[in-house]
């Protein structure tokens, strides 16, 4: 009895004649009278330019569907490259695509902003300006680690972070709402608001929104009316406090 190898006809003269024996196998096998039998559904993914191939194959099963993707080429797109392959695999064993949910948190946003910073760096020059930009930076830092601030991002002449508490935030321009995480930064509505609201504060002045205002009470800080006031972009008017030193 013979070896399995000589069974199938495969020398043993190297790699490359085993490679020739197997294609040769694989070319001469022919799986289209079994077809018919398989009755569970099947989808058949290809490239648009082997539709008739497809086609064809569908036709020789009961329950078989055809997926064209675009493009030519050997086999389809990688799955974690292509979302369109995964999305039709999903649809076919009838998993629903999940809905992407917003990661939502409330806040108190701030925004800081160093007064006429453009006049400033003209006048103390490139160099000056670059050492007023560390001081100021090292300085918001501090207080940041101090009240359990988050930083979120530097913006040129200014910061952006939040906060826990409302109280520990009070600082420049505030409003206390929902955001939106997106990584290591925050969007959305009360973002848009805190950045009118800090805009609005002029030379060591703190703004708060009425919102900040009632959180903290109880708290020991003072208020003062600033008016009521359009921000830009936001609907209806809103009435900021300014705090009292």
């Amino acid at each position: 009895m013979g070896t399995p190898q000589q069974a199938i006809g495969i020398s043993r003269c190297g790699d490359r004649d085993v490679a020739i024996e197997l294609e040769l196998i694989w070319q001469q096998t022919d799986v289209r009278g079994t077809l018919p039998a398989v009755t569970a559904p099947t989808l058949l993914l290809a490239r648009e330019q082997d539709r008739e191939a497809l086609e064809y194959l569908a036709a020789l099963m009961p329950r078989a569907s055809v997926h064209l993707f675009p493009g030519a080429g050997d086999s389809l797109p990688a799955i974690d490259e292509r979302p369109a392959v995964l999305r039709t695999l999903r649809e076919f064993i009838g998993v629903e695509v999940p809905v992407p949910e917003l990661d939502t948190v409330l806040a108190t946003v701030l925004f800081t902003d160093i007064v006429d910073s453009t006049a400033r760096a003209a006048s103390v020059g490139d160099v000056g300006w670059k050492g007023v930009r560390e001081r100021h930076d090292a300085i918001v830092r501090k207080q940041l680690v101090r009240h359990r601030g988050r930083e979120i991002k530097t913006m040129g002449d200014g910061f952006l972070a939040t906060f826990d508490g409302p109280a520990r935030g009070v600082r420049a321009g505030l409003r206390t709402g929902e955001v939106t995480l997106e990584g290591a930064d925050i969007s959305g509505i009360g973002v848009a608001i805190g950045a009118r609201v800090g805009a609005m504060a002029g030379r060591s002045e703190v703004l708060v929104s009425q919102t900040v205002k009632d959180l903290v009470a109880g708290s020991g800080l003072s208020f003062e009316h600033a008016g009521e006031h359009d921000l830009k972009g936001v609907p209806d008017r809103w009435h900021l406090y300014r705090v009292a030193t």
